[in-house]
């Protein structure tokens, strides 16, 4: 591979093979945030594997790492905090590319899985098999959110359907629907037994408290499988944001391309539900930084991936250490950073007569 750039200082590098029969675009600046936000997830990655109740040198850190160390050095690192702040990571991740893809869809800031009811629809379905048929599996909560986001999604796109799919009808079809899904969780919390509606409710917090490297492989399987068509999205929703009618005379096929992208952000959702339970907000947040911080006119899938696994990160090292006693879920660190950043979005929306 060859790299070749204009002599007037292009924004842009263009990668083209010896052959010259594949080129690949790659911008200056999306390269050079993605290569911070790498550094910032090891950074935070290392500083988890540090903190603890358990102190536990860098060289410590190290050698345990390595397989060596004392027993309890091997324990706290490669069994407790690594395979948690693994999860923060990949959960992120699956959040920021599902919340791009949804918000490039809709047009729409507040186009998220958690706001449109996407994230309702999984954390129900997996409330269904935990209080009504008695099993908290992984594999039947993993389906039972697959199952119930997929629903939801069916449902909110033909209800929002008129000859076509229009953002703002997506959005708003989504709230409505999130809206009787809280009510139906409400109602399953309140029939089960008193230990089982406790645990759910812990549950539908949000929390990465007790995480091992099961989760961590069932989020790496999934993502190496729904990730590379899930970026692959990036440039066809950035035609799709011209408009359904300009994208259709460009050649392509919306319809599908919106069904396929419904699906994609959907096993994204379920995935980080089933492995941390219905976080909300990173989807929400992470792709509007990560926009901001590529300066892109369409979705940034890769950085936004990149931004929700760092955020969720940073959220739980913050709740875990501001709190130490207490073990405060990830859930609730994010609902108040997200709760904060929803206003500002929303006061700079109206500002601009867009809200």
């Amino acid at each position: 591979m060859t790299t070749t750039e204009s002599p007037q200082k292009s924004p842009q590098w263009t990668l083209r093979s010896r052959s010259g029969g594949i080129s690949l675009r790659l911008h200056r600046r999306t390269a050079w945030i993605a290569a911070v936000l790498v550094v910032l997830c090891l950074v935070v990655v290392l500083a988890s594997l540090l903190s603890g109740q358990f102190p536990i040198t860098v060289e410590g850190v190290f050698r345990a790492l390595a397989g060596q160390g004392t027993l309890q050095q091997r324990y706290f690192v490669n069994d407790v905090r690594l395979p948690r702040v693994l999860v923060a990571l990949l959960v992120g991740a699956a959040l920021g590319v599902s919340g791009g893809i949804f918000q490039s869809l809709s047009g729409n800031p507040l186009g998220s899985p958690d706001i449109i009811g996407f994230n309702g629809g999984a954390a129900a379905g997996a409330l269904v098999c935990m209080l009504l048929m008695h099993d908290s599996s992984l594999l039947a909560t993993g389906v039972g959110a697959v199952g119930g986001g997929a629903a939801v999604a069916v449902l909110v796109y033909l209800l929002a359907y008129r000859g076509g799919v229009r953002g703002y009808r997506l959005v708003l079809v989504g709230v409505g629907v999130n809206a009787l899904l809280s009510a139906g969780i409400a109602y399953l919390l309140s029939r089960a037994e008193l230990t089982d509606s406790l645990n759910a409710q812990v549950w539908m917090v949000g929390s990465l408290n007790g995480r091992g490297w099961d989760q961590v492989w069932i989020l790496l399987v999934v993502l190496v499988l729904v990730l590379p068509p899930s970026l692959a999205l990036s440039n066809p929703l950035l035609t799709l944001e011209l408009g359904p009618e300009a994208a259709t005379s460009l050649g392509l096929p919306v319809n599908s391309l919106r069904r396929w992208a419904i699906t994609m952000s959907v096993l994204l959702s379920a995935v980080a539900i089933v492995t941390a339970g219905p976080i909300s907000f990173v989807a929400l947040a992470a792709p509007q930084i990560a926009k901001r911080l590529a300066r892109s006119v369409g979705p940034s899938l890769a950085i936004s991936g990149l931004t929700g696994g760092c955020l969720l990160a940073v959220a739980d090292l913050l709740a875990q250490r501001l709190f130490p006693a207490a073990q405060l879920p990830v859930g609730v660190a994010t609902v108040v950073l997200g709760g904060l950043y929803l206003g500002w979005l929303l006061v700079g929306e109206s500002r601009k007569g867009l809200a």
